[in-house]
């Protein structure tokens, strides 16, 4: 059989598989593509994401609680390598560069059925490490995430996701306090999200 056909044999058999119990931790690693836009700051010159790109990485699953509906503590570790333009002054030309988008985040997962076939929600939080020209820059981002398990037998499955991430990249306020305090403050977010496919080993 061609790779094509084996490929698509074994996704059948994933969705046609019997129930398959709870386990107690779920390691996932997973390929997909990521989609960027928005304006950012790294080592304080203005960039430009406005390309997708491949991206891989792993996530951990780990009961917090004995029943299947309780929530799951949820890691997530993922990596891109970001097309990216670069403006260095206001005069000078853009630049296009290569920057390395890393997610490391942590938070619950809920499944919505514990079945072999499952439906999940997922929140988390933690940063988002931006890596080019000899800069690092760490910033705070939450992620919101939804997705499916197919299981096959009780130690491996396959698994979809799509996850939306905000990274704040600024945050700045000010205060007036005369008789009376008032605060201002602003943020400049940058959004992603990303479609990723990976195979679950359950143990």
């Amino acid at each position: 059989m061609s790779g094509l056909s084996l490929a698509v044999v074994a996704i059948v058999g994933l969705l046609a598989a019997p129930n398959a119990g709870a386990q107690s931790v779920e390691l996932t690693p997973f390929g997909g593509y990521r989609f960027g836009w928005g304006v950012s700051d790294v080592g304080g010159a203005p960039v430009i994401d406005d390309d997708g790109g491949g991206s891989f990485g792993m996530v951990a699953n780990i009961p917090l609680g004995p029943r299947p509906d309780d929530f799951k503590f949820e890691a997530l570790f993922s990596r891109e390598q970001a097309r990216v333009t670069i403006q260095p002054t206001f005069f000078s030309p853009p630049l296009r560069a290569i920057t390395t988008v890393d997610h490391l985040m942590i938070g619950v997962m809920q499944e919505l059925d514990p079945s072999a076939q499952r439906a999940f929600i997922s929140a988390l939080a933690g940063v988002t490490r931006y890596a080019a020209a000899g800069d690092t820059e760490f910033r705070f981002t939450i992620g919101l995430g939804a997705g499916g398990k197919f299981f096959a037998t009780r130690h491996f499955g396959l698994r979809l996701d799509a996850r939306g991430y905000m990274t704040i990249i600024e945050l700045a306020g000010t205060g007036i306090c005369s008789g009376g305090c008032v605060f201002g403050f602003r943020a400049n977010p940058v959004f992603q999200a990303d479609v990723t496919a990976g195979f679950i080993v359950a143990f």
